[in-house]
């Protein structure tokens, strides 16, 4: 077997515009793309990839810091294929300043380098060294941002289901009043007609008040599901909001691990979560995957399709990939999507690669 010990890590920071896309405009994202790269380099010549993007958190040298301090010096000369150790090794090193935020986010992208070095020396995409379930999963067209109002939103459903989709996501709350909010999701169903599910998410933007009486309004109009209507800690505010509306009530994307996500399970009143790899890592995703088996929840985890095709093509409760197409240009190739379906990659590792120049030409100095 290759000599995996991990003899260098390395961390890029990366600064890059947004692609001249007509149809990313109205996020809210802030003017440039930050993310943080991770190379887990082994003395065979395996290399790992890991990366974060930010999505305008302002903690890009930070989390940077956090490798080179924290983390980076506990792994080299490991066996990169201890995966579960060095995970549980990084997150006790920093549990009385972690168990999550920066810390955990900076083992993540550690985390999802090192299971890139264990699939390309095992020869096996991710999916099917985890035990592969299917290779094609749904996925949703996402990015429907409130920021382009109301046309703009139905405007993009629609190029989406030209595209081939078969459910939307848009946004509400943030911007204008309750009012447009109730008119716009009335709007995209009337646009859409009935064959096409609409999901809704607020990004934590309303009290549960609020969020029930909006809920309410929304599911005349066939609504699919009301994601993070209401801040992540305010445990009680989305259990309330599950129990008073007939839609499903979904979020996750905030929370860090399998224990922050723990009391959305209670009562399996949360039908769907929806974990961000950011947030613990493959390591994590997949346990959290199992957790929410056991209690009949299914997973629609928060973009990164590239990456979350990978634990969806290897669970039997995972439902939704999303796509928003936030990096689509910085890959030298991406996973298929056609016909409303995400193809999981046969390439050993979770088989990304960033095109040479997005490494040079955009390092944060």
């Amino acid at each position: 077997m290759a000599d995996l010990t991990i003899r260098e890590v390395r961390t890029t920071l990366l600064r890059m515009p947004w692609p001249e896309d007509p149809w990313l405009a109205g996020h809210a994202l802030g003017p440039m793309r930050d993310l943080v790269v991770v190379e887990v380099v082994t003395q065979a010549g395996i290399t790992g990839m890991g990366y974060l993007h930010l999505l305008n958190l302002p903690l890009q040298r930070t989390i940077g810091a956090c490798i080179a301090e924290a983390m980076a010096p506990r792994i080299i000369g490991r066996d990169a294929t201890a995966v579960e150790a060095i995970w549980h090794d990084l997150w006790r090193t920093t549990l009385t300043g972690g168990r999550g935020g920066v810390a955990m986010m900076a083992q993540s992208a550690i985390d999802i380098a090192l299971w890139d070095v264990v699939g390309k020396a095992a020869g096996l995409p991710l999916h099917r060294l985890w035990g592969h379930y299917r290779s094609e999963i749904p996925i949703y067209g996402s990015g429907c941002f409130r920021g382009a109002r109301g046309d703009g939103m139905i405007s993009k459903a629609q190029h989406y289901v030209a595209q081939g989709y078969k459910a939307i996501k848009m946004q509400v709350a943030h911007v204008g009043d309750l009012r447009t909010d109730a008119d716009n999701v009335r709007r995209m169903r009337e646009a859409l007609g009935p064959d096409i599910d609409i999901m809704i998410d607020v990004n934590m933007g309303w009290s549960a008040d609020v969020a029930i009486t909006m809920g309410r309004k929304f599911e005349e109009h066939d609504v699919y599901w009301l994601e993070e209507p209401v801040l992540a800690d305010d445990y009680a505010g989305y259990l309330r909001c599950a129990q008073m509306l007939d839609m499903r009530v979904v979020g996750g994307e905030t929370h860090f691990g399998r224990a922050d996500l723990l009391p959305l399970l209670e009562g399996a009143r949360i039908p769907i979560l929806q974990p961000d790899p950011m947030r613990g890592g493959f390591t994590e995703l997949r346990k959290i995957a199992t957790l929410a088996d056991t209690h009949g929840v299914t997973i629609a985890p928060h973009l990164f399709p590239e990456l979350n095709v990978h634990l969806l093509a290897s669970i039997p409760n995972g439902i939704w990939a999303e796509q928003m197409g936030l990096l689509d240009d910085v890959f030298v190739s991406l996973p298929k999507i056609a016909n409303g379906m995400i193809t999981a990659p046969e390439t050993p590792g979770h088989g990304l690669a960033f095109r040479p120049e997005v490494l040079t030409d955009f390092v944060l100095r």
